[in-house]
């Protein structure tokens, strides 16, 4: 035993050494264009990120959590900080007294509770209570089945360090929250090292009241990528989490966790993951638990990204253990006729953000983001699925992806150095807030078996906005939409495209990032999303969170409302304000529906503590008066 051990030790002391002795003669700096040196896909995205490199035609997006992740790691955020002008970036504004930053220090080891209230009596909740000004974004809140009140939220989390993922949990139906940083971090990756970081929080509750919570685990500057899962037996609903796996003193160990899928490997990359439990009693598969995820392969013979399919994992013993990651985003001639990194040539393989649900009879959705369309910026959300009499864990039991909808991705590109905008990404100026339409996809299943589909995209955006071209020359207003369809048949075919946010009722103004679902009964779809139509948002770059509740959407003649959820704008995030959370929002936000119809809504707001623009996690719920 001493012996391996002493042949483990040897290189990594000899790695010490070496880097010591670089780091005394001046040889390692702390930004270079090859970091992270130790797998491919990240490395290159953050190329792309600092404009070193042009991003490949049909190469997608990794998730913008995990490229912070490596931007901070870099040196590249704290340098935008040190380039900003001391007179105009304010960590903490003028109206902010002695007293204030006084009970600033005072309140680092309290929880830090909020609450915003309009006048009609709308509440803003804050959900995460890290009292530090560091950023909480990208979000995604579930309620217990068996009691509405219970509900947690997660969401990426910065306290310990760019970027992590936080978890909240709330016995009260929202009043109150608590939260938490699970025990991932001591995870050992496929590589031998523990977990540098984690990102896109991801948690559901099964048919008994169980929850589960997941996330992306990765090094910064190596190769080694996992997706793993943890529980929350009931009752503890999400107060703390423990292994899956069952054990004596289940709840008081940390360890093992659940692995969906791990590599050490330059070439592979795990990204944006989400898991979904069926959380039908009465289902033939309640409880099993599912989880899918974009697989990066740069390892296909096409360059780095040469392909990022879909891949599926089940577990049906409580999320212990995990089926075999299988690919299912799948081919189709019809709708897959562009570039393929794969051996088929209409496979559907150039995917991001997926996002699984579960109907009622067991059966499980699954619509993700795909490019392999000939048109530059026309890309297409597709859906597959599993029916309930078959064994998910199987290839040949998913259907073939059929398309839903077109989505015109053709928003402007930065550099902005202003907002935060980065190279290889899109936004809509005046904000600098990343876009990815291909993520920002939800798709709903009522309990009859009706399929809805909510996006945004820039088809209507104007020419004045430069679709395509540069942001840093575009002017307002940036029309993005917000839009849904349907599927009564099973999602064989979709409905056409209904626009929820028209100019006829917004004007030309910018909704995006939208997030979506459906009551149980069908009766109301609910989609909430960014807003700049209040004010003079759409020329300033504030924003509003705005929910839409559709009335019979899946009829001739579905009625649609509005509520404002924000109780004010939200400031916009920019370099003057605060340098370090500049351009990110976060790729999504979260809606989900309670057992009792109501719509939970959980967004990233930039209304900070003591005059200070920063993110944190917001929450909303919409009673039926209300909607």
């Amino acid at each position: 035993m001493f012996a391996r051990f002493y042949r483990r030790l040897v290189p990594f002391l000899i790695l010490v050494l070496v880097v010591v002795g670089l780091a005394a003669t001046g040889s390692v700096t702390s930004t270079r264009s090859d970091y992270p040196a130790g797998n491919r896909i990240l490395a290159r995205e953050l190329d792309i990120e600092l404009g070193k490199a042009a991003r490949p035609r049909y190469q997608q997006k990794l998730s913008s959590g995990i490229v912070y992740a490596a931007l901070e790691a870099a040196g590249e955020i704290g340098q935008r900080a040190n380039k900003a002008n001391d007179k105009d970036v304010q960590y903490l504004s003028d109206k902010a007294s002695d007293r204030n930053m006084q009970r600033l220090a005072e309140e680092r080891t309290q929880g830090c509770p909020n609450v915003f209230v309009g006048p009609d009596g709308t509440t803003n909740i804050r959900v995460n209570q890290d009292c530090s000004l560091r950023r909480q974004a990208e979000e995604v809140v579930v309620a217990n089945p068996l009691n509405p009140k219970n509900l947690i939220a997660g969401q990426n989390d910065s306290r310990i360090g760019f970027n992590h993922c936080g978890y909240d949990w709330s016995f009260d139906g929202d009043k109150t929250w608590g939260d938490q940083v699970p025990s991932f971090y001591q995870f050992i990756l496929a590589d031998g090292h523990t977990a540098d970081a984690c990102s896109d929080p991801t948690a559901t509750f099964d048919a008994n009241g169980n929850a589960y919570v997941g996330g992306v685990l990765f090094d910064i500057n190596f190769a080694a990528s996992a997706f793993v899962v943890m529980k929350s037996n009931a009752p503890i609903g999400g107060e703390f989490y423990h292994t899956p796996a069952a054990l004596s003193f289940q709840t008081y160990r940390n360890t093992p966790i659940g692995v969906v899928a791990s590599d050490d490997d330059p070439n592979i990359f795990h990204d944006k993951e989400f898991i979904v439990a069926d959380a039908t009693s009465t289902s033939p598969k309640a409880n099993n638990v599912y989880a899918t995820w974009t697989r990066f392969n740069g390892a296909t013979g096409a360059g780095v990204g040469g392909n990022s399919p879909i891949y599926f994992s089940q577990s049906t013993d409580g999320g212990a253990t995990w089926s075999a990651g299988i690919e299912i985003s799948g081919a189709n001639p019809a709708a897959c006729t562009a570039f393929s990194g794969e051996a088929n040539a209409n496979a559907c393989d150039q995917d991001q953000g997926s996002h699984p649900v579960v109907g009622q009879d067991g059966t499980v959705y699954v619509a993700f983001g795909n490019g392999n369309t000939p048109a530059l910026g026309l890309n297409q959300h597709m859906l597959v699925k599993c029916p309930a009499s078959k064994d998910c864990s199987q290839p040949a039991s998913w259907t073939a992806p059929v398309k839903i909808t077109d989505d015109y991705g053709t928003q402007p590109f930065g550099p902005v150095a202003s907002t935060g905008c980065p190279a290889g990404r899109q936004c809509l100026p005046p904000n600098g807030y990343r876009l990815d339409d291909f993520v920002e996809g939800s798709v709903s299943v009522d309990n009859s078996g009706k399929l809805y589909f909510v996006w945004a995209d820039f088809r209507n955006g104007g020419a004045n906005c430069n679709p395509l071209g540069s942001a840093a020359t575009a002017t307002t207003p940036c029309d993005n939409d917000v839009f849904y369809s349907f599927s009564t048949n099973g999602g064989v075919t979709w409905s056409a495209a209904a626009n929820l946010t028209p100019k006829s009722k917004f004007g030309p103004s910018a909704q995006w990032q939208p997030w979506s679902a459906v009551a149980p009964d069908g009766k109301t779809l609910f989609a909430a999303y960014y807003d700049r139509s209040y004010g003079n948002c759409e020329n300033t770059g504030c924003n509003d969170i705005t929910l839409a509740s559709i009335k019979d959407p899946a009829s001739a003649s579905p009625k649609t409302k509005y509520k404002r959820i924000t109780t004010s704008s939200m400031p916009n995030l920019v370099v003057a304000n605060n340098p370090i959370e500049a351009g990110f929002l976060g790729d999504y936000m979260w809606v989900s529906v309670d057992k009792l119809g109501h719509p939970l809504i959980v967004w990233a707001d930039t209304r900070g503590r003591h005059g200070t623009v920063e993110e944190d996690v917001y929450f909303a719920r919409v009673d039926g008066s209300d909607d």
